[in-house]
């Protein structure tokens, strides 16, 4: 099924924190965007252009997210990867938000937003999606 098809399963977060939790845990620009559907300008996040090995967790709840190996130079402005760690790691639901149809990219411990899935583009990728995550809401384990 296309990343576009796939409608999330409702379900309830397994990290399920209130509002003033979420702003002691998180800084004012990993608020914006992990709990109010934020995005950080373009080419500024930390591992837009990282090679480093390892592990991507999220940055709210510490879930393992993506891997570096599944992370690719899409020169979007954005890390791009073209798969999550575990297909169950992320929750996929349709967003019409900008007067656009997008496809938002959640945790799916936490249900923070961590950007949007495109498919398509012609990436030289194994699944033809694109993973189009802000750098904030991530968190890299190094490999050791």
């Amino acid at each position: 099924m296309s990343a576009a098809q796939n409608e999330p399963v409702a379900r309830e977060p397994q990290v399920d924190l209130t509002d003033e939790q979420w702003r002691e845990r998180l800084s004012p620009e990993e608020y914006a965007v992990l709990r109010q559907a934020g995005t950080e300008r373009p080419f500024t996040g930390e591992y837009t252009d990282t090679k480093t090995e390892g592990v991507y967790r999220c940055r709210g709840c510490g879930a393992e997210l993506f891997r570096s190996t599944e992370k690719f130079e899409s020169h979007c402005g954005w890390p791009s990867f073209f798969d999550p760690a575990d297909s169950d790691a992320v929750i996929l639901r349709a967003d019409d938000s900008l007067g656009m149809r997008r496809v938002e990219v959640l945790c799916a411990s936490c249900h923070g937003h961590l950007g949007h899935v495109f498919e398509g583009e012609g990436y030289p990728t194994p699944t033809d999606q694109r993973y189009c995550i802000n750098s904030v809401s991530l968190k890299l384990e190094p490999s050791e």
